[in-house]
């Protein structure tokens, strides 16, 4: 963790919590973190409980985001959501390009830069995700699949240094229990900002890179100690208010260590 960029713990709810069940976990997670005052929190519940939450959130630090987004503003397209929406319920960021949209809904790079640019064009903050598969790592090929899935939009998040968040998720970690080792996740998010510094120092500086892939209150802290990880996308933990602010809290200790 660079003292230089915020922490950023992210809570991303996926198909759960959309409804009054959400309201109460974002009412504990706003108690449990009021203390923490050099971390950013926000959560990221499904559409349907999106405006209960952030009514609920109001008044307090924690941030509401988005899991998705349409990348028009309007039109025919039943069933989807746009960023003026998302604004219009309350969300101030927006979740892109997470391995179960590419994998599941068929989000190519190409889709996901699209979206970066809509969350950019709205004012929405784009956390936009990228990860290897385990047969991706087993062939080696981790650093080259990341590579190719930032460079399909990092020229977008060049325009405003510092806005965007990068969320490295390697997929075989998510939801399986498997969490990459922090020097494994260092050695990812140096390679992520090594490349951003070849688009523009600042932008390499300013921008925070998340950490997501089986994120636990027990493996917060050595996770968030490395120096180029700022902050968490958590998943399954951020279901469980306790886990995910020992999360925050892990992040918050961290922040106020001496460097």
């Amino acid at each position: 963790m660079n003292p230089a960029r915020k922490p950023l713990i992210a809570g991303n709810w996926k198909m759960n919590a959309g409804g009054a069940a959400g309201c109460a976990l974002a009412a504990d997670v706003a108690r449990g973190t009021t203390a923490h005052d050099r971390v950013e929190v926000l959560v990221a519940p499904p559409f349907t409980a999106l405006a209960a939450v952030a009514h609920e959130l109001s008044g307090t630090a924690v941030a509401v985001a988005a899991q998705n987004l349409h990348p028009k503003a309007s039109g025919a397209y039943t069933g989807e959501v746009s960023g003026p929406m998302l604004l219009e319920a309350g969300a101030t960021s927006v979740i892109v390009g997470h391995s179960e949209r590419r994998a599941l809904f068929g989000d190519s790079d190409a889709v996901v830069a699209e979206k970066v640019a809509a969350a950019l064009a709205q004012g929405l903050r784009p956390i936009a995700c990228v990860g290897e598969t385990l047969e991706e790592r087993e062939a080696g090929r981790t650093l080259e699949v990341v590579g190719r899935q930032l460079d399909a939009f990092v020229r977008l998040l060049a325009e405003r240094p510092g806005f965007g968040v990068v969320a490295y998720e390697p997929v075989w970690a998510i939801g399986t229990g498997r969490t990459a080792g922090p020097e494994q996740a260092q050695e990812v998010h140096a390679a992520l900002r090594a490349r951003l510094a070849a688009v523009s120092p600042t932008l390499a500086q300013q921008t925070r890179i998340l950490y997501g892939g089986s994120v636990k209150a027990d493996n917060a802290r050595a996770l968030l100690a490395e120096a180029d990880v700022d902050g968490a996308l958590v998943g399954g933990a951020a279901l469980d208010a306790a886990a995910f602010v020992a999360i925050s809290a892990a992040a918050q200790a961290l922040a106020g260590a001496p460097s």
